[in-house]
Order: structure tokens, then C-alpha cells, then sequence
């Protein structure tokens, strides 16, 4: 017969298991009303919540004593703290203080306690009396706010912290090597010293990322385009030593492939902003974050990537090119090397990431055809015999070259710099024979 400690253990773990869905449901209704809340603040990223795991529970019950302190495992379910943990995540560690602030603002309803509620009708209150931050056993501080949830006649607790990226980062670190790894308790003085030394750092690269982040969004349109190019050019260098690093562990070897990290970054940067109204400075941190994310995640290079039949595409050209770039990725190291890091950077599937790749490649000539047609005032007839004329060209040198830079770069270029050439020099109406032989000819001579 098990001793009386492990009966009660058993019993919270089964009790915790019954309330899974309940917990689950209230832990979603708490993020939703979050994002109510801050919807107007531009500081937080993301909200996320954990349930208290069972083998967390059972060592908070032997740490605390909780057997003792409690006549049966449903009363010390229900006065569990964390029993949700809710965090709130932001960019900066200045950021945690205004979202507090915010917070503060918005939950103003009294309801004795120290709890405040946002609206009289809502099931969420937060303890907002306590002094923030608070300092924690490690001598650090930490936005940490108590929170009930009000649900029929049960309150459920749940624990409320706002944490900066550095912080997150920080915590994870700190609690798998301090607070949970036993190993090092002999030792524990010497690496509360390391840790501390670490967290110093950390705390520089937020200041410093920070400035970054300020200084691009504080410039004027007219400096906007260098700095842009600055970050990108930034990112570019970054992405390249990483993934040359993963390159070498795996092949034993380095290439060059610069051309391509310079399209992904400006790939990466037009889909985070057409997906949702982010300025370079917040790309910038965010991809910053996604960097260190996939630095450790193996890359697979001698390994084929399954893209599932895509039967749909926006036109001919579209087509074409899936099938070059699907043929190539077999056979040519920097094809494969890019699409993976694509679909590492994005954290997406494969064939979500190939389509955003298209699109993007397809929106770039459709954009100069537009300028071009937007001039040569055609009739739409023969701006569509034109524009496919020219892509069908562009095409054809791709499937014989494959190569990226051509596809995204120096096809546009040669195109442009022919419509710029005929722009000066012609004159109105333009033949459309005569047009299709000026693009062909640019075409092939570069």
C-alpha cells in the first residue's frame, strides 16, 4: 500500500486530468479577452498559455509540503496559483512596464482584494495591489500578476507574467538549469554568478536592439530607403553566417550564396508586411527572434523537399517557373539551400512556402509591367501579347540557366533598363512587333 504523500499525489494528478478541458477552454477565453484588451498597443507580440503539467504538479506537491497543508486534492487544485500561467510577451524589457501601465488602466472596477476587472460582466479579475515588478528568489524582477477566472461557481487561479524577448528567453534558461536541475545545487553559487553575468548581456543586446528599433522608426521618409537597405543588407549577413555554419557541420564544405539571402530577406520582409502592417524596425526584431529560433534546428541538405502537387497556379509563367524551380531543387545545392531556409524562416510547409515564393516573384514583373504599360498606353490586347512574349523570353533563359539571381534580378533589370532606354529615345504609338523584338534582343544579349 502506497504511503499517504503518493495516494494524495495520485488523487491531484487525477483531479488536474478531470479539469483538462475546462482548463483549456478558460485558458483560451483568457487569451481572446487579453488580446481585446491590448489590441491598441503596438509593444505586445504574442500571448500564450501553459496548463500546469501533472509532473509539475506532483513536484510542487512535494516541494511545498502541499500534503500537509491541505485535507484533499481538490481544495489544493483550486488554490493553485498557477494553475494556468498566462504570458504576455513584448519586444522590449521597456515594453513589460507600459503594458503593465496599460493594464493597470484598463482593469479599474474595485471588486475588493486588491482584484480589478476590466467590465463588471467579465469572469477575469487581476490582483493589481501588489508592487510590480517583483523580485524573485534569483534576485531578478519579473511582471507577475495573480488572476482568478470566475467560472459558474468555481474560481480557477491563474498567473499572469509580461515578459520582454530577452526575458523569455532568460527564464527558459534559468529555469532548466537552476530551478529544475538538481545537478548543479552543489554548485549553485558559481552559477547563479555565470547566470547573472548572461543575464547582463542579455539585458545589453535588448538595449542595443532597442536602439536599432527606435532609430529606424524614428527616420524620415527621405532617410527611410538607406536605412531599410542597411537592415536588410544586416540580415542578409546574418542569415548567411548561420546557415553557412549549418552548411559546414553537415557537408564539411562552404559556397557562396549570398545573391540568395539578399532575395530571401527582401522575400521575407514583403510578406511580413503585406500579411500585416509591420515597419522594417519591427520586421527587423521579429526576424532577429525567428534567427536564433531555427540556429539550432538541423537543415537536412541531402535530403529531397516534399512539396504536394500544386495543380493551381496564377498563369502560364507561374507554372513554368514551379516546375524549373521543382526540378532544380534535386539537383542544384543552392535551389535546395534556399527554399529550406525559406520554409525554416517562415515556419510554414513546404508548399505554402513555394507559393508565397511565387507570388513574390510573379508580383515583382507584374509591378514593372504596370509602369511600363502605364507609358506605352497599349490597348489591353497587346499588353497581354506583350507581357507574355516578355515572360515566355524570361523563361526560356531561366529554364536553361536556373538561376535564381536571373529569375529575380537581372531579367527585371534588363527589362527595365530596356523600357527606360525606349522611353527616351521613342515615340508614340509604339508597334507592338517592334517592341517584342527590343525586349527579345535585350533579352538575349544579357
Amino acid at each position: 500500500m502506497k504511503i499517504e504523500l503518493f495516494q494524495f499525489i495520485d488523487e491531484s494528478v487525477l483531479t488536474l486530468r478531470s479539469y483538462n478541458e475546462i482548463l483549456r477552454q478558460i485558458s483560451n477565453k483568457i487569451v481572446s479577452s487579453l488580446k481585446d484588451t491590448l489590441y491598441t498597443d503596438d509593444n505586445f507580440s504574442n500571448i500564450s498559455y501553459r496548463i500546469k503539467s501533472e509532473s509539475s504538479l506532483k513536484e510542487k506537491i512535494i516541494k511545498n509540503n502541499f500534503f500537509l497543508k491541505y485535507n484533499d486534492a481538490e481544495s489544493m487544485i483550486m488554490n493553485l496559483s498557477d494553475l494556468i500561467g498566462v504570458r504576455i510577451e513584448c519586444r522590449f524589457i521597456k515594453d513589460e512596464e507600459e503594458i503593465y501601465n496599460l493594464i493597470k488602466k484598463k482593469y479599474n472596477i474595485n471588486q475588493g482584494d486588491g482584484y480589478y476587472k476590466n467590465d463588471l460582466e467579465s469572469p477575469i479579475s487581476l490582483k493589481l495591489s501588489d508592487k510590480q515588478p517583483q523580485v524573485q528568489v534569483n534576485g531578478f524582477e519579473i511582471y507577475k500578476i495573480d488572476c482568478r477566472y470566475q467560472y459558474g461557481k468555481n474560481i480557477f487561479n491563474f498567473e499572469l507574467q509580461i515578459k520582454s524577448m530577452v526575458n523569455v528567453f532568460w527564464g527558459e534558461i534559468d529555469h532548466k538549469i537552476l530551478y529544475k536541475n538538481y545537478n548543479y545545487m552543489l554548485d549553485e553559487s558559481f552559477f547563479r554568478d555565470i547566470m547573472s553575468t548572461i543575464k547582463d548581456s542579455l539585458y545589453m543586446i535588448d538595449r542595443q536592439l532597442l536602439l536599432v528599433f527606435e532609430h529606424v522608426s524614428s527616420l524620415d521618409a527621405s532617410a527611410v530607403v538607406s536605412a531599410n537597405k542597411q537592415i536588410d543588407q544586416l540580415l542578409s549577413k546574418i542569415i548567411h553566417d548561420v546557415y553557412s555554419n549549418k552548411v559546414r557541420e553537415e557537408l564539411g564544405f562552404v559556397f557562396n550564396f549570398k545573391h540568395s539571402t539578399d532575395i530571401i530577406v527582401e522575400f521575407l520582409q514583403l510578406t511580413a508586411a503585406k500579411k500585416k502592417e509591420l515597419s522594417y524596425g519591427e520586421n527587423f526584431v521579429k526576424m532577429i527572434n525567428r534567427i536564433n529560433d531555427v540556429s539550432n534546428s538541423k537543415l537536412n541538405l541531402q535530403e529531397n523537399i516534399k512539396f504536394e502537387s500544386c495543380t493551381e497556379f496564377s498563369d502560364k509563367f507561374t507554372k513554368n517557373i514551379f516546375k524549373t524551380i521543382m526540378y532544380s531543387t534535386s539537383r542544384d545545392l543552392t535551389w535546395n539551400l534556399t527554399l529550406k531556409i525559406i520554409i525554416q524562416m517562415q515556419n510554414t510547409d513546404p508548399n505554402e512556402s513555394i507559393i508565397d515564393f511565387l507570388n513574390f516573384i510573379r508580383s515583382k514583373y507584374s509591378l514593372l509591367f504596370i509602369k511600363m504599360f502605364d507609358f506605352f498606353d497599349l490597348a489591353l490586347k497587346d499588353e497581354t501579347e506583350l507581357e507574355n512574349y516578355i515572360l515566355n523570353k524570361v523563361y526560356t533563359n531561366f529554364r536553361e540557366n536556373r538561376s535564381m539571381n536571373y529569375l529575380v534580378k537581372e531579367a527585371l533589370e534588363d527589362i527595365e533598363t530596356e523600357y527606360e532606354f525606349i522611353k527616351i529615345k521613342g515615340k508614340k504609338p509604339f508597334d507592338i512587333e517592334r517592341l517584342k523584338v527590343r525586349f527579345e534582343n535585350r533579352l538575349e544579349n544579357n
